[in-house]
């Protein structure tokens, strides 16, 4: 009888977080708000490219929606620890919607100017500035602690899923209406819905103190983070890993110049690192870590090191392909870990700020890391520049060794960050 309730338990386990209505809800909103902003995303690059055909304006694509999530951390962490975070991302979504109608609209002129197209790419960027810490700080009070971390693996995983098919449907309606008015009709059909789930969630009531409105108390989420040298070494680990090894920028030139091949080879080596990401987030969610996180974390960064160096050094498009693959899923046993270290080590009133801070790190990493690469790659070549960040991210994980030990020690991803 022992053994097979044992087993039971452990059969359940792998889906315990979808066991509670409001995560499933809150799932779907996430996985429609991600299909929506992917889709919108190829429509919009597609569009700009098209208008002006020079590629630094794809750079001002990024840089207008990072910014703002930049300049407003501080007032976005404050708002998620302050106000209902569930009104919150429902604001944001119906704000996003309305502007990719807004979207519709210049397409539907005919010939809108860029700057017009990047004026309501920085209201985007607010709105997702808003969203960010909101949506973060929010799911932890979903599921119970002991179900978070599984929590953190479907969620991680379904973001991947939606990475990976949300540009090929924007590309494909894209091509099928000749144009990206319907891709922005359909994005703002997508956040419309997930703002409609988001408005059926009932999260737990804790009785938590909220935040003040003063400076101190916005500030308390960067001296949160300084002083917390688990959260600080988990998100600066990626912020500096990311920085040094992410090679999406230089995929076309990789795919052009190294393989030899079109631009079906970019359409698979761009989708490569989600699926791994997305396979290693659902074997996370079925057997969770248990032990030893803090080491595993970092583990995998040095993982995601050599997968990006095997990338560099392949010649044929299988290995390229295989390399990326398993650098998406070394990432995801890093992201799956610092997501849940980070939320589970930080009291629920400062959560918002903490998310914010870790947000700012993560999306400089991916916006600073483009421009790193293509400086690298302008510098030394397309593969010396990946071959080199794969290396540096080698050194980044033995720095962080010294430099955190405590992030190291990390055993249990479990409220109050038990240690070894």
């Amino acid at each position: 009888m022992g053994p097979i309730a044992s087993a039971t338990d452990e059969r359940v386990a792998w889906w315990a977080a979808f066991a509670h209505r409001d995560f499933r809800r809150f799932q779907a909103a996430r996985v429609l708000a991600v299909l929506g902003i992917q889709m919108q995303g190829v429509a919009i690059g597609w569009q700009v490219y098209a208008m002006t055909g020079r590629p630094i304006d794809l750079a001002w694509v990024g840089l207008a929606q990072f910014i703002p999530a930049a300049c407003l951390t501080l007032v976005t962490g404050h708002a998620a620890d302050r106000f209902d975070r569930r009104r919150i991302l429902t604001a944001c979504l119906a704000a996003m919607a309305f502007l990719a109608v807004v979207l519709r609209e210049l397409a539907r002129s005919g010939h809108p100017h860029p700057r017009s197209i990047f004026a309501v790419l920085v209201g985007i960027g607010v709105a997702r500035a808003f969203m960010g810490p909101a949506n973060q700080s929010l799911l932890p009070n979903l599921v119970p602690v002991k179900d978070f971390p599984n929590a953190v693996a479907w969620g991680s995983s379904s973001w991947q899923a939606a990475t990976v098919f949300g540009p090929t449907l924007g590309g494909v309606l894209f091509a099928a209406t000749g144009g990206a008015q319907a891709v922005y009709l359909a994005t703002a059909a997508c956040l419309i819905t997930a703002a409609l789930f988001v408005t059926a969630i009932r999260p737990t009531s804790r009785a938590v103190r909220r935040a003040t409105s003063s400076l101190r108390s916005v500030l308390d989420g960067v001296r949160y983070v300084w002083r917390n040298q688990v959260v600080l070494g988990a998100i600066s680990l990626d912020l500096f890993a990311v920085l040094l090894g992410g090679a999406t920028a230089l995929l076309p030139a990789f795919a052009r110049d190294v393989l030899r091949s079109g631009p079906w080879a970019l359409g698979a080596l761009r989708s490569a690192p989600a699926v791994g990401a997305a396979v290693a987030g659902v074997l996370l969610a079925v057997r969770p870590i248990q032990r030893r996180a803090g080491a595993k974390m970092l583990a995998g960064v040095a993982a995601f090191g050599v997968a990006t160096i095997a990338f560099g050094l392949a010649r044929s498009f299988g290995l390229a392909l295989a390399s990326l693959v398993l650098a998406g899923a070394a990432d995801m046993v890093s992201v799956v870990v610092r997501s849940a270290l980070v939320q589970l080590a930080t009291p629920d009133e400062m959560r918002g700020r903490v998310s914010a801070v870790n947000m700012v790190f993560v999306g400089a990493s991916n916006e600073l890391g483009e421009f790193e690469s293509g400086l690298t790659a302008q510098w030394l070549g397309v593969v010396p520049a990946i071959i080199v960040g794969g290396f540096g991210t080698l050194v980044v994980v033995v720095v962080w060794l010294w430099r955190f030990p405590a992030l190291g020690r990390v055993d249990r991803l479990t409220e109050g960050g038990h240690r070894a």
